[in-house]
């Protein structure tokens, strides 16, 4: 009797615990449990950063630079980029650091070049990490309401730059038998984001797309981590930017653009395929999709409504609230 009961204990013990970490997560299981970083994986390498500008870009930069990572930057905006390399000097020697100034809808001559110029910073390895992180986000609006403008823009910069560029690089990566893709998508890449039609297609496209080149060349020496984030806390601003770019709401909970990158950084160090990074209740949801879709979309179908109401009015569109109709978070 008394084994039974402190095995009863143990399991509620267990279960509760285990609830607990899901209920206060900042990441999906996997990626939660590897911690730290894997150093050798980072240091010296060379880590070739679209959107490196501001937001998740430019925290990414700096992070990968006090690893002992070696750098290449690349934005639209020369002079932002300059400011970001003036603030890397003191974690990185200066030739350690490389600006490409770069626009994913320039075309594939431009992008053409701008590979051959990046592989030739540093020639004695090339480049080991391509992370893809420049993205082009509108304000939230309904999926009947995007204009043909919007949509062109978005997946210019999103998927068609992107991919450009990827079939560009991949060969100089296969020639050396290896190198590492890290596609910062979203949350919205892998369920519905109401308010985000045209956004949320363009990221599951680089989810298709790039899962597919994994399996096509892994065994060629090529390795594929998408990122999926959730709402996270970073600057805004115009044309190509990081993955989330919206100003927090009174009431809603965000992950930092900070943890972002270093649980970013802890995903590619791992080789892990993919990882989710956000609080609940997105964490829950992005769960739900995957592995009960019924029960997933029934949840996004109740919120749909609300959730674009909800962007229109400012409010917190990340709220539980809106299963039962609030509009905006106290």
């Amino acid at each position: 009797m008394i084994v039974a009961v402190f095995v009863i204990l143990s399991l509620l013990i267990l279960v509760g615990s285990l609830l607990f970490k899901f209920a206060t997560a900042e990441g999906d299981f996997a990626l939660i449990s590897k911690r730290h970083v894997k150093r050798e994986e980072v240091e010296n390498k060379v880590f070739w950063i679209t959107g490196a500008s501001r937001g998740i870009g430019e925290v990414l930069a700096k992070q990968l630079a006090s690893l002992g990572a070696k750098l290449i930057i690349s934005a639209r905006n020369e002079a932002e980029l300059e400011r970001v390399k003036k603030q890397l000097a003191g974690k990185h020697a200066p030739e350690g650091v490389k600006i490409l100034p770069l626009d994913l809808t320039s075309g594939e001559v431009s992008l053409r070049e701008a590979v051959q110029k990046a592989e030739s910073f540093f020639p004695d390895s090339g480049i080991d990490y391509m992370i893809h992180n420049a993205a082009f986000e509108r304000p939230k609006t309904t999926a009947l309401e995007v204009s043909e403008e919007s949509l062109k823009e978005t997946f210019n910069v999103n998927v068609f730059g992107t991919i450009t560029l990827t079939q560009i690089l991949a060969p100089y990566m296969l020639k050396r038998g290896k190198g590492h893709f890290v596609v910062m998508s979203s949350a919205a890449g892998k369920t519905p984001a109401p308010g985000q039609a045209i956004y949320s297609a363009s990221k599951h496209a680089l989810n298709g797309y790039f899962h597919t080149l994994r399996s096509e060349l892994c065994q060629k020496g090529i390795r594929v981590t998408i990122v999926c984030p959730g709402p996270i806390e970073t600057s805004t601003g115009s044309g190509a930017a990081s993955v989330q770019t919206t100003t927090k709401v009174s009431g809603e909970k965000r992950v930092s653009s900070e943890r972002c990158a270093e649980l970013t950084i802890i995903a590619a160090s791992h080789s892990l395929k993919e990882a989710w990074i956000s609080y609940q209740p997105v964490l829950a949801v992005m769960y739900l999709v995957q592995y009960v879709p019924s029960i997933g979309f029934w949840l996004m179908d109740k919120v749909g409504k609300n959730r674009v109401e909800a962007a229109a009015q400012k409010g917190n569109t990340y709220s539980v609230r809106l299963l039962f109709g609030k509009k905006k978070a106290s």
